[in-house]
């Protein structure tokens, strides 16, 4: 009997969630013993089609459980129970170079499970599904609240958890692309922090100084997060990713007012970010390598000033914990070869004992929150701090996208618990659900 004579059933559970929760997919009253594929689909703000898609075979009772249930194929293979969220990749026909970001974290990201007879690997939507769900995947855990701030010339948004507080309070920093990134600052709110998404690069008094802002605004943001009646002013960290992560550091080893509880470091490095190192990375642009598809390798940018204590952040000045996380196959910050430094570095000063390394060996350089689709490469636009121009290059992140998305799951949980540990002694607030 083929699979469309009878009535396929599809589930997701749960089909609400927050993009770190997983959730279970299977199907019923499939014929037993027949090869089906499981495809998922998103469209996203700009328009653009994301896709995944899997090849099973139901068991002897006619069902598929993707958590237990291993693909033959698709875009991943094996037990993977959320490879359908971590393989989306751009639709066939899409122009290249595309990312997949969340830019309004107040509404979710929705998805279209379907199940197909045989195994498919295009024409989905020229298709008719068997069984078809629909999913919503969100940053903000129900009471979560957004709050532009504006004041002290910052450019930023807080977000707050549900309940009545106070919580520790987290200073969000993203990397070089010059924008205000909300999505990783709404899902820490939504694990019990309190998180200030910070535009250093970009920010209104920037665009109409055309200069890049100083230490004093960081601190004015640090200021600004630790006065809120809501948030534990005792009690803040700092997280940041590639550039963010040398602001972090930079602030906690040199600012006397910054005095974090923990710093966390995502792919990033301990050169310190000035206009002389800007304008030695623009200059010494030259030094970048392409591969095959014409992708920048940048990383080996940055190598030689790690030899250079002056123009590296003195880390053996840090007296708070610091996580750092990077991968091996980066390929756009010497992010591994940065951390082995800060250690040796550490380890001479005495205070190693502060210093955590998790390293990915088949991880590239966005490491971002769990189950976010893999990008190896895409175009991206490089902010030049302090300037109102832009340059835009087809950067090659790395990464192998199984490895990597792992990498993620594993990273996020390490990060949690690291603020949890510092920021909550080690009791972990509730989590929340959707």
């Amino acid at each position: 009997m083929e699979a469309k004579h009878r009535a396929v059933q599809l589930s997701v559970r749960p089909s609400r969630g927050l993009v770190d929760e997983k959730f279970v997919i299977t199907v019923q009253n499939a014929p037993p013993g027949i090869r089906l594929t499981v495809h998922a689909f998103h469209r996203c703000e700009d328009g653009h089609g994301w896709e995944s898609f899997a090849h099973y075979v139901s068991d002897t009772g006619g069902a598929i459980d993707v958590s237990q249930d291993s693909s033959q194929g698709g875009t991943y293979s094996g037990v993977e129970q959320m490879g359908l969220m971590w393989s989306l990749r751009p639709v066939p026909g899409s122009k290249p170079g595309l990312r997949l970001r969340k830019m309004n974290v107040e509404t979710p990201m929705e998805f279209t499970i379907s199940v197909h007879g045989g195994y498919l690997t295009e024409g989905f939507m020229d298709r008719v599904a068997l069984a078809s769900h629909a999913v919503e995947r969100w940053y903000m855990a129900p009471g979560v609240r957004r709050i532009p701030v504006t004041k002290d010339q910052l450019s930023a948004t807080l977000f707050l958890p549900s309940g009545s507080g106070p919580f520790p309070g987290v200073l969000d920093l993203w990397g070089g692309g010059g924008s205000l990134v909300e999505f990783r600052s709404a899902l820490l709110a939504s694990h019990g922090f309190a998180s200030l998404a910070l535009n250093y690069l970009s920010p209104r008094i920037s665009q109409e100084t055309g200069k890049m802002v100083d230490d004093s605004y960081f601190e004015t943001a640090l200021r600004v997060l630790q006065r809120d009646p809501n948030v534990v002013g005792t009690r803040t960290a700092l997280v940041g990713l590639c550039l963010g992560s040398s602001f972090c550091l930079k602030m906690a080893a040199y600012s006397s007012s910054v005095k974090p509880r923990c710093l966390v470091c995502v792919s990033g490095t301990h050169v310190i970010p000035s206009p002389a190192t800007f304008d030695y990375r623009n200059k010494a642009s030259a030094k970048c390598r392409y591969n095959q598809d014409n992708e920048v390798i940048s990383r080996d940018v940055l190598l030689p000033l790690l030899a250079s204590p002056a123009l590296k952040v003195d880390v053996g000045r840090l007296r708070c914990p610091l996580l750092l996380i990077v991968g091996q196959d980066d390929q756009n910050i010497p992010s591994y070869e940065s951390a082995m430094d800060m250690k040796a570095m550490m380890e001479q000063a005495g205070n190693s004992h502060l210093l955590t390394v998790v390293s990915y060996p088949h991880a590239g350089h966005l490491i971002e929150p769990p189950y976010s689709a893999h990008t190896r490469s895409s175009f991206f636009r490089s902010m030049v701090a302090g300037q109102k121009t832009a340059f835009t290059f087809k950067a090659l992140w790395g990464g192998q996208t199984a490895a990597h998305s792992h990498a993620q799951e594993d990273a996020w949980k390490k990060m949690l618990d690291f603020l949890w540990e510092h920021l909550y002694c080690g009791v972990a607030p509730p989590r929340a659900h959707l």
